[in-house]
């Protein structure tokens, strides 16, 4: 809270604005801009897609209610369909992607820095450090922003902090849904993070020994992970690089930190 109250502050901006996509990422990024800047000078935007659920939009609106936060909705469905128009004949010999979801994230990426622009806000990115490590997250898309709020924070610590905001505030802050449906970018139909990635808590240890605590992959497997797991979440780390490289600035929570904390080359051998 006081990270992102200091960077607002010291850059000149009274309001911040972000996405909210009904995820617990961008409700515990809400809950903090609420407390960094006032309720008041928080605008959250929807942004649904024909994949959003309709549980993600009423958790969005009840996260809403429950800050007293600014809010207004962008389907982007009409800018989906205007994409795919001008993209169909280039697009004929293909088949859909990671590409068309890409596009989704982008759009809202687009439509939040309008916005920021329009309202002279600050926009809060609200990825995650776990998935920053591994880059599941969009290149001018979800990453456009600011600031980073949670890029520091491990995506089990993100769970952690929103129950304690909970427990501490005496109300409920974070919305119950939120914390235990499966995360979902929902950028195509029934699409959940585990799809793509190993469960949360094992990636969170396999990358905090990695990433804070210096360990080859070597002395990772040799402590009792699956040594296929490993190999996989530490060339994903080395192949998110380029995307770190040019990721909004991060507040530091960890031991070590995206950043300056972390010095590698973009362009390295691949094992």
């Amino acid at each position: 809270v006081l990270g992102t109250r200091d960077y607002a502050r010291k850059c000149g901006f009274t309001s911040v604005v972000l996405g909210l996509s009904g995820g617990i990422d961008s409700a515990l990024t809400a809950a903090i801009a609420a407390e960094a800047v006032g309720s008041g000078c928080v605008l959250g935007v929807l942004m649904p897609s024909p994949y959003s659920s309709r549980g993600s939009i009423d958790d969005s609106r009840q996260l809403v209610a429950n800050l007293g936060i600014n809010t207004m909705t962008l389907p982007i469905e009409p800018v989906m369909n205007a994409m795919e128009d001008t993209l169909r004949d280039a697009f004929a010999a293909t088949t859909p992607d990671v590409t068309e979801e890409n596009i989704q994230a982008r759009i809202r990426g687009n439509l939040l820095m309008a916005l920021s622009n329009k309202r002279r806000a600050l926009l809060l990115t609200t990825g995650n450090k776990s998935e920053l490590a591994v880059g599941y997250c969009t290149l001018y898309g979800d990453m456009s922003g600011g600031l980073a709020v949670i890029a520091d924070v491990p995506k089990t610590m993100v769970y952690r902090v929103a129950r304690w905001l909970n427990e501490t505030r005496g109300r409920v802050v974070i919305p119950e849904p939120v914390l235990t449906k499966p995360p979902s970018a929902e950028l195509r139909p029934n699409q959940t993070d585990q799809d793509s990635l190993p469960p949360y808590d094992l990636l969170d240890d396999i990358l905090r020994r990695h990433i804070e605590q210096h360990q080859p992959a070597e002395q990772i497997i040799a402590a009792g992970f699956d040594a296929d797991t490993v190999y996989r979440v530490l060339r994903l780390v080395r192949l998110a690089e380029f995307k770190r490289k040019q990721a909004a600035p991060g507040l530091k929570v960890t031991d070590r930190a995206f950043g300056t904390g972390w010095r590698m080359p973009i362009a390295a051998k691949l094992t």
